[in-house]
């Protein structure tokens, strides 16, 4: 047990310097930061930014974004949706069939017509119309519509 514990203790001393008269590593080129960022070059933090916490918004301001509710690929469908949606009483405008990305028949929720339209309603007209999908984006795309 000995010679077998004396021969492992050698291999070990063997195996350091083996490791030891290899070349180092070269060390990477890091180019610095401030060629990326360039005049960003401070750190803020989430409590040092000008945008205002939601509850210290004032409580009649609306969401900016609008709620669009759709997608469907039969017009009929969409026009069951509009007849259900003006017997809620609530207010939207119907959209053109977009391009591919969009594909299908969509309707904007007005912004004051949004309190009608909460999770549990959205539910229940997705029971209704199967293919029914909900969205909340900007008002205002890039484009205009045509």
């Amino acid at each position: 047990m000995r010679w077998l514990f004396l021969l492992l203790l050698v291999l070990n001393v063997f195996y350091y310097i083996w490791h030891q008269q290899e070349a180092p590593l070269r060390a990477k080129d890091v180019t610095p930061l401030s060629l990326y960022r360039g005049s960003q070059q401070d750190i803020r933090l989430l409590s040092e930014t000008e945008v205002a916490p939601k509850d210290k918004e004032k409580p009649g301001q609306a969401d900016p974004g609008c709620l669009y509710v759709g997608g469907f690929a039969r017009q009929d469908v969409a026009q069951g949706l509009e007849r259900r949606l003006t017997g809620m009483e609530v207010k939207f405008q119907a959209l053109p069939r977009g391009s591919s990305e969009s594909a299908g028949y969509w309707l904007r929720v007005a912004p004051e017509s949004r309190r009608w339209l909460d999770d549990l309603q959205l539910i229940n007209l997705s029971k209704e119309f199967n293919e029914l999908k909900h969205k909340i984006m900007p008002c205002e795309g890039v484009a205009p519509f045509e």
